[in-house]
């Protein structure tokens, strides 16, 4: 039962990514533009759009889950830290909360890794 929660764990998780890369892909000014007025070097963007996209989709397929799932948790990290910390405003809070919440999701997966059913236990 325990391999049914973790394909669906790396279903959701990853999916979060998948479209929030693919977004910075058709937004790309917009999104270089909102990195840059925090600070960010907008020349990042590519970087973090392969890392959402790519590491999305190895999440998704369960490949080098431990390795994404870690690089992923530290980005939400980062992330939270830098684009949510002004805490007067909800909603800011609510995007910190849940880039902490994702954290933990993807740290947990970590752990555990991911499942029967990933390319990362496919037999050899």
């Amino acid at each position: 039962m325990n391999t049914y929660y973790l394909l669906v764990s790396r279903i959701l998780l990853s999916q979060l990514f998948l479209i929030a890369g693919i977004g910075k892909i058709s937004g790309y000014a917009a999104t270089q533009g909102y990195m840059q007025a925090f600070g960010v070097p907008g020349m990042l963007l590519p970087l973090v759009i392969l890392l959402e996209v790519g590491g999305g989709l190895a999440l998704l397929v369960g490949w080098q889950t431990r390795w994404i799932s870690w690089a992923l948790a530290i980005f939400s990290v980062v992330a939270a830290a830098i684009f949510h910390h002004n805490f007067s405003q909800q909603m800011d809070m609510i995007n910190f909360m849940k880039d902490f919440a994702i954290a933990g999701g993807l740290m947990a997966l970590a752990v555990h890794g991911p499942g029967a059913w990933s390319f990362d236990r496919r037999p050899a």
